[in-house]
């Protein structure tokens, strides 16, 4: 699929999404088309799979007659065999695009209402999978689409018709799934996701990375690595961060924790929608700090972007809590910033990397976080680098941000890097936006620890030690610029020719003055 063929399908979702768009909110009308997208593509690969396996006898998985007994025993034989493979299971009249053609039919006396089919169809999907391994994934998966809501419409016809008007319009686009060497439908799940979150403000760093800063995690944390074993967010919003690592390195496993239950249903879709199999993710839905649901395990990438400066309960409790235990101080109840940290750092493989984003006062900020930036590096020597992103380039907050890079066993203990990347970006609309250079030159320079004049330092940790563990990035990035020196001689001589100008100009107007008998708007001096 070429560039313009892409844009050119991301649109098209783009304008059946906006079909929904008059009737409810941007994070409301995001959950019922990414849901009906999902639908789709479950069908599909449903069908497409059932087909494989129908082949030999000839057979479509649409023609099976659900109600013959032959029917019956294929429909079962199939179902046995996708609950493995795919981890769920749909009959033929299931299918997105035969309930699509039944919304959408015109025949005289058949019956077109299909909400309630529809909503006992994503219900069926759900409990196709009870008691497998794959249930996990897929428990109340749909429960963000309420087809009994009056914002779909004020009557039961109404909310019918725009439904299948969404689902018709979803049905004409072929997402070309038999095309394993593209990820035609993920990009675009991707792009959909993108727009929302555009639109969303402040809700919008509840569940999407800016695409950017993702490239720039992704490329950090595999850094020399090709094959990953594990991949952890435990902040996983829409899923997009673990996604984007798999675009750098084969990764085995992905794992994360989501606190928001709707944005915990973005990701599991996210997830299944990108082809990753239901056994290669584990994504649990609790607070991360509260209620780790992974502690048990190590990873070899981690990433995150949480909540900037949010609260937790920091209760005593939690300094016999091995993640926060060796620092000697919790991060402070108003500010998890540094909360998060110790708890990725606890489960960061000994060769692993982890990258996070935080807001710049994490950097600098005193009283425990001072001292646990201070154990941080003094004591476990784990902090690696710090990126300082340009403002403004999350949605919903312009606040200036930086990623914090941490290993534990690091190839140069005896500094830190410090990258001021703060003016190199493309403004667009009301939002800057990392450019593929300026991506480039953040990865290249921290893989190879480039020193460049007024971009990038490597700082020794005496040097860090002397500025009492503050890590504001001015500190060690010189980036002022001095003014262009004056030639005061050189000036003076110019202002004395400058004067000659004038008076030669005043004795021309005052003739001029003069032939036309009105006195001079100045005095003339001898």
């Amino acid at each position: 699929m070429s560039e313009d063929q892409k844009k050119q399908l991301e649109q098209q979702l783009w304008n059946i999404a906006n079909t929904l768009r008059g009737k409810m909110n941007a994070d409301e009308f995001r959950d019922y088309i990414l849901g009906f997208i999902f639908y789709k593509y479950l069908s599909e690969k449903m069908f497409r799979y059932a087909d494989s396996i129908l082949k030999q006898d000839g057979l479509k998985y649409k023609e099976i007659g659900e109600k013959t007994e032959q029917g019956k025993e294929y429909i079962a034989a199939i179902k046995e065999e996708a609950l493995e493979k795919l981890g769920y299971f749909l009959t033929p009249s299931e299918l997105f695009s035969e309930v699509a053609k039944r919304g959408n039919s015109t025949k005289e006396g058949e019956n077109n209402f299909i909400l309630e089919d529809l909503a006992k169809i994503l219900t069926n999907i759900e409990q196709s999978t009870m008691g497998t391994a794959s249930e996990d994934d897929f428990d109340n998966l749909f429960e963000d689409l309420d087809l009994t809501s009056t914002k779909l419409g004020r009557t039961e016809s109404a909310k019918n018709e725009l439904i299948s008007k969404v689902l018709f319009h979803l049905d004409n686009i072929d997402f070309q799934l038999e095309n394993a060497a593209v990820d035609v439908l993920g990009d675009a799940y991707e792009y959909l996701i993108g727009q929302f979150a555009s639109g969303a403000g402040k809700k919008a760093g509840e569940f999407y990375t800016p695409q950017g800063v993702s490239k720039v995690l992704a490329k950090i944390v595999t850094t020399g690595k090709t094959k990953l074993k594990s991949a952890y967010d435990p902040t996983s919003g829409s899923g997009s961060l673990l996604l984007r690592i798999s675009k750098e390195a084969e990764v085995n496993n992905f794992y994360g924790q989501e606190l928001n239950r709707t944005t915990y249903n973005l990701c599991r879709m996210n997830m299944i929608l990108h082809d990753v199999h239901y056994r290669q993710f584990d994504i649990r839905q609790e607070d991360t700090l509260e209620h780790p649901q992974h502690i048990d395990k190590k990873f070899e990438a981690v990433v995150a972007n949480p909540p900037f400066s949010a609260q937790w309960s920091a209760s005593p409790l939690f300094m016999t809590d091995d993640r926060f235990s060796q620092y000697g101080k919790l991060a402070p109840s108003s500010k998890a910033d540094f909360a998060f940290v110790q708890h990725m750092i606890f489960q960061l493989a000994d060769n692993g990397i982890m990258a996070i984003v935080l807001p710049h006062g994490a950097l600098f900020r005193g009283g425990a976080e001072q001292l646990i930036r201070r154990s941080l590096i003094e004591d476990r020597n784990y902090l690696d680098a710090v990126i300082g992103l340009p403002a403004n380039i999350f949605y919903g907050t312009s606040i200036p941000t930086c990623i914090m890079v941490y290993k534990k066993c690091r190839e140069n203990p005896e500094d830190i890097l410090f990258i001021d990347a703060s003016q190199h970006y493309e403004k667009v609309k009301t939002q800057n936006m990392l450019r593929d250079d300026d991506i480039s030159k953040i990865v290249d320079t921290y893989r190879n620890r480039i020193e460049e004049a007024k971009y990038s330092k490597r700082a020794k940790l005496k040097e860090i030690a002397e500025n009492d563990y503050n890590l504001n990035i001015p500190r060690y990035v010189d980036t002022f610029e001095a003014e262009e020196s004056i030639d005061i001689n050189k000036l003076a001589v110019e202002l004395i020719e400058l004067d000659k100008l004038i008076a030669e100009t005043d004795q021309t107007i005052a003739g001029f003055c003069k032939e036309l008998g009105i006195t001079p708007p100045f005095i003339i001096l001898a």
